[in-house]
């Protein structure tokens, strides 16, 4: 799900920090420095990165314009390579038994069997496409607020990290209490009363 989905799963954050200088001009070089790599070609399994709204699948952030206003509005893309671990230990099993039969030997070292294990799941990587999952963000630079249409943990964690490496800023999850702590005009005693607040659990 996301920007212009008719149903939409959300999680809000507070762009916590400065960016010195240009603005768009250090957004805009994050986004390029850690734009999306492609992996169908390669060994890896799993990557992420950035990659523009319009066109998630072939990103170009020197012409796909992500400004809109006061609003940035860019995607978080994850790509990750499927493989079934079935298939994984069929083929490990059967290149154990002509290792096996080639050498005499009757066993194999663990060393051994890790390497073929490896060569293997590498070997599937470089013939198995990945699976893209993309995640749309609405950035408000002015407000310091920011949309990110998800609310997976996966997802969210990756955001949080990719964003402060990409532009130096901190992203802080919105959710009631940090809602009130750090958005609401509350007066001073009532941020000591809400430090000392706890959960309160709900059973039957």
């Amino acid at each position: 799900m996301g920007l212009l989905s008719t149903s939409v799963s959300l999680t809000r954050y507070l762009v916590k920090g400065k960016i010195e200088g240009s603005l768009l001009d250090t957004v805009l070089d994050g986004l390029k420095k850690n734009t999306i790599q492609d992996i169908d070609n390669e060994s890896v399994q799993i990557a992420s990165g950035w990659t523009s709204f319009n066109d998630p699948f072939a990103p170009d952030f020197e012409t796909s314009s992500c400004v809109i206003g006061s609003y940035l509005i860019f995607s978080l893309r994850l790509d990750k390579k499927n493989i079934s671990s079935k298939i994984i230990k069929k083929k490990c099993a059967l290149e154990i038994a002509k290792k096996k039969a080639t050498t005499g030997r009757e066993f194999l070292s663990q060393s051994e069997k890790r390497s073929i294990s490896l060569n293997i799941t590498d070997s599937l990587s470089l013939r198995v496409p990945a699976t893209l999952n993309i995640y749309d963000i609405v950035w408000n630079y002015e407000k310091s607020s920011l949309w990110f249409f998800s609310t997976l943990k996966a997802a969210n964690e990756e955001l949080e990290t990719l964003f402060s490496s990409s532009f130096r800023l901190t992203l802080i999850r919105l959710f009631p209490y940090t809602m009130t702590d750090l958005v609401s005009d509350i007066s001073n005693a009532e941020h000591d009363r809400l430090a000392t607040l706890s959960p309160t659990k709900f059973t039957d």
